[in-house]
């Protein structure tokens, strides 16, 4: 009992912490021996088409044109793709209003992952670039994102992620501490080897390397990347290009949209089982199980058994332990998640519980997401989630 209430304390510990400290003291090493790949200048141009799936986003999607036409790119090599399948507002009628973009519209709704298909049957570019319609990119994004497809080694760029948060934030602004640490990883994990998938909001690949993914995707854009991956092409990361995204409107939207992805997480790991045996490339393989596979299916449910034999260990060894102390940490640590429910109920700003209640409901996400997989209730139309 006692060794596997330790085991799980040290899994728990790795996956949030020990894991990032270890790829800092990689990252140290690969610069002292002088195995740090040279990140190539700006100016590499290849013909790019970014492509743009919207479902009813009458209300920003004016701002999203614009925000793409504004993009700092050569104009004979850039086009863009607007999908609006199944939208029953405006949607389609504003980028109508746009010659320069090409618009494809469909009545009935498939799904994102359906559309894009369709869309890359259309696309001749070198590289295509792929972001949300509620996202809104820095003007030099795709230059920072082509740059690195000047190294033939790399099939797919990852932008950065950055939460809008105002400052009468409630609990959401643990949404932008997590993206900020998440980014960190992110780039770590690209200087040791590669990037473990792609988020949604920015990010690019080579055309020839695509492959359609199965139509009941959930994670389309992760699995599109690692597929990438998956062939030996690297998935960079480019925190120079990024997207900017409001945080969700209060902490119910955004446990939905993490009960979905931890859904899609599930399905990945299943389709991604082949990395879970490190012989063929074992370093995408220790990034994969460290910085996804621990959180998607394994620590969640370890934090829950650490709770109940500490109580059985304190039953053992009385309070007067180490392992008093432990469920002592463990009673502040619930309690402050606790207390910024009751915060975030209220809407009251106290910044100091927002990060452990933003924990808690991300594992409980975990949980949640692995039974909605289960018993096959995750659809993969998106139920957008409401912003700020």
């Amino acid at each position: 009992m006692e060794i596997i209430f330790w085991a799980a304390i040290f899994i728990i510990f790795y996956t949030y912490i020990g894991y990032g400290l270890l790829l800092f003291l990689l990252i140290k090493v690969k610069k002292i021996v002088g195995a740090m790949r040279q990140v190539p200048q700006v100016g590499y141009t290849p013909t790019v088409t970014v492509i743009v799936a919207a479902y009813n986003e009458a209300y920003i999607i004016e701002e999203k044109i614009l925000n793409s036409l504004a993009l700092e790119y050569p104009v004979d090599k850039i086009r863009f793709i607007f999908i609006t399948d199944g939208s029953t507002d405006s949607t389609n009628e504003i980028i109508l209003k746009y010659p320069i973009i090409t618009g494809m519209h469909r009545p009935e709704r498939s799904g994102k992952i359906a559309a894009v298909h369709r869309a890359m049957l259309a696309i001749q570019s070198e590289i295509v670039v792929f972001t949300d319609a509620n996202t809104m990119l820095n003007k030099e994004a795709i230059l920072y994102l082509c740059r690195h497809y000047a190294d033939a080694t790399v099939g797919a760029v990852a932008g950065e992620k950055r939460v809008q948060i105002e400052d009468h934030a409630d609990a959401t602004a643990g949404e932008g501490f997590y993206w900020k640490y998440e980014s960190k990883l992110k780039k770590w994990d690209s200087e040791l080897h590669s990037v473990v998938g792609a988020a949604g909001e920015l990010f690019s690949i080579r055309t020839k390397l695509y492959e359609p993914v199965a139509s009941d995707t959930i994670l389309d854009d992760f699995m599109i990347s690692m597929n990438i991956a998956l062939k030996g092409f690297r998935i960079v990361y480019e925190p120079e290009a990024y997207a900017l995204e409001k945080a969700s409107a209060d902490t119910g939207e955004e446990l939905k949209r993490k009960i979905r992805i931890a859904a899609g997480g599930v399905q990945s790991t299943i389709r991604l089982k082949s990395l879970l045996l490190p012989f063929k490339q074992p370093i995408l393989s220790f990034e994969f199980i460290s910085h996804r596979i621990l959180r998607w299916v394994v620590t969640p449910y370890l934090m829950l058994v650490v709770v109940v034999l500490n109580g059985m260990l304190l039953v053992r060894y009385g309070f007067y332990s180490i392992y008093g102390l432990i469920a002592i940490a463990q009673f502040f640590f619930y309690g402050a998640s606790f207390l910024g429910w009751q915060l975030a109920k209220k809407q009251v700003k106290v910044k100091m519980f927002f990060i452990p209640y933003y924990f808690c409901l991300m594992n409980y996400a975990v949980i949640a997401g692995l039974f909605r997989y289960y018993f096959g209730t995750q659809t993969v139309l998106w139920e957008k989630a409401k912003r700020k």
